[in-house]
C-alpha cells in the first residue's frame, strides 16, 4: 500500500508499505477513505516531537471504513464507517478512568498514531484499543464533515469545556488556525455574548467571518485588540482566552488580555519554553489550563455534526489523492493558495 513515511529530519516521502494486520485482539484495520495532514506532521518532520519514531507512517487525522476487528472489539464491525481518534487508550489505566485519556499509561497510549507507530496517511491503518479509538459515523454525515473529529475538532471541544465558558462571556481566541477556528465552532456552544478571534492572516480572518464562529476577526498588527476586548467588558478583559497561536508573543498577550480571576487556555503546541512573569502578572489571580487534547468526546462530537450544530467543511480548501502527498505537503507548509487544510484520499 502507498503510506507517506517519517524518514529523517527535514524528510518525508511516499513508499510502499505492508497492508497493516492484526497485533493483538483489541485492534481494527481500517481502510483509510480520507486523511489530513496536521501542523503537527510538520513538527515531527522537523524533529520538534521527540517522541516521533523515524520510519513511521505519519497521519493522526482520518476517517474510514473498518475492515477487520480483534475478537475482543465490541463496538464496531467490519463495514462501518469510523473516525479515527488522534489518541489511543486502554479506558482503566488511573488517568484513563478520570477522562485524562492523552495520558494512558499503556505503551500506545496518548498520541501514538502518526507519532510512535503507524498513522493513517496510508491506504490501510491499524487502530488499537478499537473501542476507544473508533467511533461510528452517524447516517447522513459525511466523510469531510467527519474528518477533523478525531483531532483538532476534539481539540476544540475539549478546550472549549475546560475553558469552563459561561453563558453570555466574552471568550478570546488568539490564531485563527484550522485549531483555533475549531475551538471558536466549539466555544459558540456554550453561547457567549461574544467571541473575538485573533491573527495575522487576513485570508483566515476572512474564514472565521464566513464560518459565523466569530462576532469580531481582528488583525493585531493593524487593530487594536485589547482596546477592543476592553470596550465589551467595561474595561475588565476576556473572561476566558484559548491560546491557540503558539507564535513569538502570544503567550505573553494571552495573559494580559485575560481579566483578573480569568482562564487562560493554552492550546497551542510551543517548539520553546515560555516565560511565565509572575511578579508581572501577580493579583490577576488566573487559572492556566495547558494541553494536550483528552480526546475522549468524539462520539458527542458526531452527534452535533449530525444536528447541524457544529460544520468545519469550510476548513478543506485543497484535496489530493495520496499519490500526490509530497505536493500536498509543499503547499501546506508553504502555506501557499490559501491553504487551511488538505484532505489526501488515498482510494484515488
Amino acid at each position: 500500500m502507498k503510506a507517506v513515511v517519517f524518514e529523517e529530519k527535514g524528510r518525508f516521502t511516499l513508499t510502499e508499505r505492508p497492508v497493516p494486520k492484526l497485533e493483538k485482539e483489541t485492534d481494527a484495520v481500517v481502510r483509510v477513505t480520507l486523511a489530513s495532514i496536521c501542523s503537527s506532521d510538520l513538527h515531527i518532520k522537523h524533529e520538534s516531537v521527540p517522541r516521533a519514531k523515524a520510519g513511521v507512517i505519519v497521519g493522526h487525522e482520518m476517517v474510514g471504513v473498518v475492515e477487520e476487528v480483534g475478537k475482543d472489539v465490541k463496538t464496531v464491525r467490519p463495514g462501518d464507517r469510523v473516525t479515527v481518534n488522534v489518541e489511543t487508550f486502554c479506558g482503566h489505566c488511573f488517568f484513563c478512568r478520570r477522562g485524562f485519556v492523552n495520558n494512558c499509561t499503556d505503551e500506545n497510549g496518548g498520541w501514538a498514531l502518526g507519532c510512535r507507530i503507524d498513522g493513517g496517511q496510508a491506504e490501510y491503518v491499524r487502530v488499537p484499543f478499537a473501542d476507544s479509538g473508533l467511533d461510528r459515523i452517524p447516517d447522513g454525515v459525511t466523510d469531510e464533515q467527519a474528518l477533523f473529529v478525531g483531532d483538532i475538532l476534539a481539540t476544540g471541544y475539549w478546550a472549549a469545556q475546560i475553558g469552563e465558558l459561561q453563558k453570555n462571556d466574552t471568550a478570546l481566541v488568539l490564531g485563527a488556525g484550522p485549531t483555533g477556528l475549531c475551538t471558536a465552532a466549539c466555544a459558540r456552544l456554550y453561547e457567549p455574548a461574544h467571541i473575538v478571534i485573533a491573527d495575522v492572516a487576513e485570508e483566515r480572518l476572512a474564514l472565521a467571518r464566513k464560518m459565523g464562529i466569530a462576532d469580531f476577526a481582528v488583525n493585531p498588527e493593524k487593530e487594536d485588540a485589547m482596546a477592543l476586548l476592553r470596550g465589551l467588558t467595561d474595561g475588565r478583559g476576556a473572561d476566558v482566552v484559548f491560546e491557540v497561536a503558539g507564535g513569538e508573543n502570544t503567550f505573553g498577550l494571552a495573559w494580559r488580555a485575560a481579566r483578573p480571576n480569568a482562564n487562560v487556555c493554552v492550546v497551542a503546541m510551543y517548539d520553546r519554553p515560555q516565560i511565565l512573569p509572575l511578579p508581572d502578572m501577580y493579583g490577576k489571580n488566573l487559572t492556566f489550563k495547558t494541553g494536550g487534547v483528552d480526546a475522549n468526546a468524539c462520539g458527542k462530537i458526531l452527534e452535533l455534526i449530525a444536528q447541524g450544530r457544529l460544520d468545519t467543511t469550510p476548513l478543506i480548501t485543497h484535496r489530493f489523492p495520496l499519490s500526490r502527498a509530497m505536493e500536498a505537503y509543499r503547499l501546506f507548509e508553504r502555506k501557499e493558495d490559501g491553504v487551511v487544510k488538505i484532505a489526501l484520499d488515498p482510494q484515488r
